[in-house]
């Protein structure tokens, strides 16, 4: 019975792997996992029911936490970019500017994967936008089924590396934590945080350097085998204007700008700025669909944009004593310019419910936020119950004992990161395991910015690795019937082996993920 006792630990997280790969959903398995061992625990004496007490301050927490509350609005910025058809434009356009070049299709490509994760971060909107218009041309004009399932499929990953991204605001939360911890127990009590800023600026350099190899490797590949990545013929291709490229290129230059700009930048924290970006993705999309109402939402935008520079450059208190003319004149422009985008939101709207799309796109929102959320509480439930039966003190004693030091830990954690991608969400990855071998790793001396760097792109690679890679059955849902699903799987193998050479530069070198740190918050 002893022994039974001493591993309920392990007995828990093999029950969880197993009803997981038997495709049960995750949130419920979470949970109902941790209830059946937490009254096992109870009955055999080896868990305390007295933790379960904290569940009810846990799960509060969550739901109010200011950072968390930005990933609903991303979300909802993501899908209504989506439906301005802003992604279908930008493959159209960069199509014909790089595609009478060998390779050159495959690189619109990832370019486009590049402006949309910096804009939108929506990984499955992404892939099956560019499988369904990109991937057809590609065919057509002779790419290797391989190389352009790969890279459709890739570029699709970038939302996840690239900020802002829903990866990076969880991991943010996560790493945040983990550090909080780590200092606890090194006797620290006036410990340091990790702000999303931070971890948006250390993410920027290492998801372009991804993009350069991407780039580098398709170029190359065109180079040697011409034949797989051929240029399109020059008298079916129309000269791109700079009026044509401005007008797709400026949209998601201004989110970019508005959301990750804001952020980075401190005038703004995350949530405020994903309400900026969603706001300005709502009057985007209707500048684009709305042809009478185009005046309007330009002036709206125009209004935003005056709300964002206002704000970073001024700071309004009418409450002070010494509030002068000055104070009060720019507190009325303002609220001028919120009176103008309120007006351009309330046009956005009528002009969705009128279109039909607005419903669509608040129940894909409510149903990609609370999968999230889901997965994060049933997450929260299975990890406390976990720590009640001695798991944490395994791992951690586990990640200690690696041969090799603190670097001997980080490659054991790397790895055991990699393969659970095969089987599991980056959220459920996130959520369940770092918390409990970060706080270790950084106790080993590892800087918290870099690692949150390093996990991040190894968690993006877990939209890539057969079976379970999530871009991988957008990726098949929207192909074409000449894809096969062994074409996706070798396709992008390449591209998974250029996520582990963008690991080692980043670990070799790693002022790529620590030196915009270090310029904009003193890391």
């Amino acid at each position: 019975m002893s022994f039974i006792t001493e591993n309920l630990d392990i007995a828990m997280f093999l029950v969880l792997a197993a009803a997981l790969l038997r495709g049960y959903p995750v949130t419920f398995t979470l949970a109902g996992v941790a209830t059946i061992f937490a009254g096992l625990g109870a009955v055999l004496g080896a868990f305390d029911t007295a933790l379960l007490g904290a569940l009810s301050q846990r799960l509060f927490g969550i739901m109010t936490n200011q950072v968390l509350i930005a990933i609903p609005l991303f979300v909802f910025m993501g899908i209504v970019l989506e439906r301005s058809r802003l992604a279908e434009e930008l493959l159209e356009e960069m199509g014909r500017l790089f595609g009478t070049r060998r390779g050159g299709l495959a690189v619109s490509v990832v370019v486009v994967g590049t402006l949309l994760a910096a804009s939108t971060g929506i990984v499955g909107a992404t892939v099956i936008t560019m499988a369904l218009i990109a991937l057809p041309a590609m065919l057509r004009n002779g790419y290797s089924k391989r190389l352009a399932a790969g890279t459709v499929c890739t570029a699709g990953t970038l939302g996840q590396i690239i900020p802002p991204s829903t990866l990076l605001i969880i991991l943010s939360e996560v790493m945040s934590s983990a550090y909080q911890q780590a200092q606890f127990e090194q006797g620290k009590f006036s410990v340091e945080t990790i702000s999303v800023g931070q971890t948006f600026s250390a993410a920027l350099l290492p998801g372009l350097v991804l993009v350069a190899l991407y780039i580098f490797y398709i170029l190359a590949l065109a180079w040697l085998r011409p034949e797989r990545a051929p240029a399109m013929p020059r008298d079916v291709t129309e000269p791109v204007s700079t009026r044509q490229l401005l007008r797709v290129l400026l949209p998601p230059i201004f989110l970019i700008v508005a959301v990750l700009g804001s952020i980075v930048g401190g005038v703004a924290t995350p949530t405020e700025a994903a309400s900026v970006g969603a706001v300005g993705a709502l009057l985007l999309a209707t500048y684009r669909r709305d042809e009478d109402g185009r005046s309007a939402s330009l002036l709206a935008i125009a209004a935003l944009a005056g709300i964002v520079v206002l704000a970073s450059s001024t700071s309004i208190r009418l409450q002070r004593s010494d509030a002068d003319i000055g104070v009060w004149m720019l507190a009325a422009v303002g609220a001028g310019l919120v009176a103008v985008v309120a007006w351009g939101i309330w046009r956005a709207i009528r002009h969705a419910a009128r279109e039909g799309y607005l419903g669509v796109i608040n129940t894909r929102t409510m149903s990609v936020s609370s999968m999230i959320f889901g997965t994060i509480i049933g997450a929260s439930v299975f990890s406390l119950v976990f720590r009640g039966l001695g798991g944490d003190k395994r791992i951690e004693h586990l990640v200690e004992a690696m041969p090799g030091g603190a670097t001997g830990a980080l490659v054991f954690v790397m790895v055991l990161i990699f393969l659970l991608g095969f089987i599991l969400d980056f959220v459920e990855i996130s959520v369940i395991l770092l918390p409990i071998v970060v706080p270790a790793l950084i106790v080993m001396g590892h800087d918290p910015i870099w690692l949150a760097v390093l996990i991040a792109i190894n968690l993006q690679t877990s939209f890539l690795t057969p079976p379970f890679g999530f871009s991988l059955f957008y990726l098949r849902g929207a192909a074409p019937p000449e894809i096969t699903t062994g074409d996706i799987y070798r396709g992008v193998i390449p591209f998974i082996a250029l996520q582990a050479i963008g690991v080692s530069l980043i670990w070799l070198l790693p002022g790529i993920a620590t030196w915009l740190p270090a310029v904009m918050f003193g890391r």
